[in-house]
């Protein structure tokens, strides 16, 4: 009789010199169902999945798995895939320069003797896009579309492998909410054929829709499953598993101090990069006070990060006209360095590629945006640059043994943590923050907020910039909406809405 388990992970454990990642994990998936796991960056989720699929390979860890109804211990990526369990990652492992059935296929090539069949590799890989929506030609170069066809083409070549067991590791993340809502609903129904799925994900609003059961991870433990059918398997209780704590407030309470006008930008126009003849940013006019915090809501595409680029020394675009004026005076910001020079400071939505150099230690992070106020005659004291990024260390409460830890291998919250650090350390007047708690579990999120708010306390004038509604709700004093380039409306606290910010947002031209 076929179990109705397809996964059984018991008593799970590894360490990594003294740092025991996974201390007695367990995890039960049922077959045919989409599971759900959650937890703190760092919890270990990571790790278990690596654990799974062989990255760890058997003998590196302790514990049992049963996959399908055999006992497994997986040598390589390659032994887990064979059983069917492929695992999507939230950096996608996609080549951008080869096509999408190139990519489908690859490492799995469709040959006859030794020789590509590129008839049949074409026609399977556009029976697989049929299977998960995405109408593209599947001689499309990968670097040509969206991160959320990206997703599907992942998907597609994870079909092509017979998968029984998908596992997603933030899937969402990245993309807008069209295009979560057609990933969610391809989940759904792969469900529907059979197709069992693990889904790691810090959206919660999403777990509880697509997810059957759920497992919480904290501190590399197993803290409880649940089915999400219970009468109280609500966000509330993950939260409360994840963080060990009620967060009653999902925002830090704060009474606002407004001062004056910091920041004006009037008239701002820019044009894309490449296609010149197009308006990306039209005639955007919006200002920011001290002690003030100010978001910018928006569809993907919208602009809102355009305009804050701009902004920034010029960072993004051509052509761009307009004013900008820093406490009543007209400054010029043409390049990064002077805009960091009159006070601007701009903290990217894409930390891992823009924000960070990971390769580097937090120290140096810490100190690459000023590195001026460290250095003698063009050489940087070490000595001070360490002082000074351990301060922020214990300011930030930048979870790492010392400032010499590798950036790269910090947890998401505490790379968020060494971004802020970054522009923070070069003491400007103005913070753009660009989505800056994108991918970070509750927990870490409420310890950014609390930054937020004790920046805009020290009379900062702070720009959010955010996909997430609630939070902009939960966060700013005024919000502005952005769509096709325009600024659509401006909204105070005590009158917004998601509905009233989706009105403007999705606000066309005139």
């Amino acid at each position: 009789m076929q179990s109705s388990s397809i996964l059984t992970m018991s008593d799970i454990a590894i360490s990594f010199g003294q740092v025991k990642a996974l201390d007695g994990v367990s995890l039960d998936v049922h077959r045919g169902e989409v599971h759900g796991i959650c937890g703190e960056n760092g919890a270990g989720k990571s790790t278990l999945m690596k654990v799974l699929s062989g990255v760890y390979p058997a003998g590196t860890y302790t514990g049992s798995i049963q996959f399908d109804g055999h006992d497994v211990g997986y040598r390589s990526i390659n032994d887990s895939e064979r059983d069917g369990i492929v695992i999507i990652h939230q950096e996608l492992a996609l080549s951008p320069y080869l096509s999408i059935a190139e990519n489908i296929f690859l490492g799995n090539e469709q040959q006859t003797r030794g020789v590509i069949d590129w008839n049949s590799t074409n026609a399977e890989a556009a029976k697989l896009l049929a299977r998960v929506g995405l109408r593209e030609n599947p001689s499309t170069p990968v670097l040509e579309l969206g991160v959320g066809k990206q997703q599907l083409v992942e998907i597609a070549k994870a079909l092509s492998k017979n998968v029984k067991l998908l596992i997603l590791d933030e899937p969402t993340a990245a993309l807008n909410d069209e295009d979560s809502a057609h990933l969610l609903g391809l989940i759904e129904q792969l469900r529907d054929q059979g197709i069992t799925s693990i889904i790691i994900s810090h959206k919660l609003r999403e777990i509880k829709r697509i997810a059957d059961s759920v497992t919480i991870i904290r501190d590399g433990k197993t803290i409880e499953s649940f089915s999400m059918s219970e009468p109280d398997a609500t966000e509330n209780r993950i939260i409360r598993s994840m963080v060990g704590r009620d967060l009653n407030n999902l925002f830090p309470p704060r009474d606002p101090d407004i001062g004056d006008e910091v920041l004006r930008v009037e008239d701002w126009t820019v044009y894309h990069p490449v296609d010149t003849s197009r308006k990306v940013v039209d005639g955007a006019s919006f200002s920011v006070r001290a002690g003030e915090i100010v978001g910018f809501a928006g569809l993907m595409g919208a602009g809102r990060t355009e305009l804050a680029m701009s902004v920034f020394g010029h960072s993004y675009g051509t052509r761009i006209s307009g004013r900008i004026y820093k406490n009543g005076t007209e400054i010029q910001a043409r390049s990064v360095g002077e805009a960091i020079s009159h006070g601007i400071a701009y903290a990217t939505e894409d930390r891992k590629r823009y924000g960070l150099n990971l390769i580097k230690d937090i120290s140096e992070n810490v100190s690459s945006a000023a590195l001026a106020k460290l250095s003698r005659a063009g050489v940087v004291d070490r000595n001070r640059e360490h002082k000074v990024a351990d301060s922020y260390r214990e300011k930030m409460n930048i979870k790492a043994p010392s400032v010499s830890a590798i950036t790269g291998k910090l947890s998401g919250g505490n790379q968020q943590k060494v971004v802020l650090s970054k522009w923070i350390f070069t003491g400007p007047d103005v913070l753009f923050l660009d989505e800056p708690t994108r991918g970070i579990d509750v927990g870490a999120k409420y310890e950014i907020y609390g930054i937020i708010n004790e920046l805009a306390a020290q009379g900062k004038a702070v720009v959010v910039i955010s996909s997430e509604l609630p939070e902009l709700l939960g966060l700013a004093d005024r919000i502005y909406a952005i769509s096709e380039g325009r600024l659509t409306g401006e909204v105070a606290r005590a009158d917004a809405t998601q509905e009233v910010l989706m009105e403007y947002m999705t606000a066309g031209k005139d």
